[in-house]
């Protein structure tokens, strides 16, 4: 059974920092790259950031180049997203996503509320 189950999440104040993380199970993890996407309310989804089967490049959209950063550890078979410097338009669901071609597989999402 695949799983991907992304945790970490929760309030934080702007300027703060969050450690989102991803486990996943049922599948060869390691032959697979990583997405991490976010979704605000009333926006569509929009891919986050991206990380190599190897772990050996990164991709980050615009908005968090600087201060967000992927990271993955294929023996625990596990991403993370460290948030630095979150801002208010950082607030959304953060699901992460594994792809290998046409096979793809999702997270239920977890929850960012930035609040002072």
């Amino acid at each position: 059974q695949v799983q991907l189950v992304e945790s970490g999440g929760g309030l934080v104040q702007p300027g703060g920092s969050l450690r989102l993380a991803c486990a996943a199970s049922g599948f060869d993890f390691s032959s697979y790259a990583m997405n991490w996407h976010r979704q605000a309310p009333g926006k569509e989804r929009e891919l986050v950031a991206a990380i190599t089967r190897a772990g050996d490049s990164t991709i980050y959209a615009d908005s968090v180049k600087g201060r967000f950063t992927m990271s993955r550890d294929n023996a625990e078979k596990i991403v993370h997203l460290q948030m630095n410097d979150v801002s208010p338009e950082d607030a959304a669901v953060y699901y992460c996503q594994a792809v290998n071609g046409l096979s793809k597989y999702w997270g239920q999402g977890t929850q960012v509320t930035v609040s002072s």
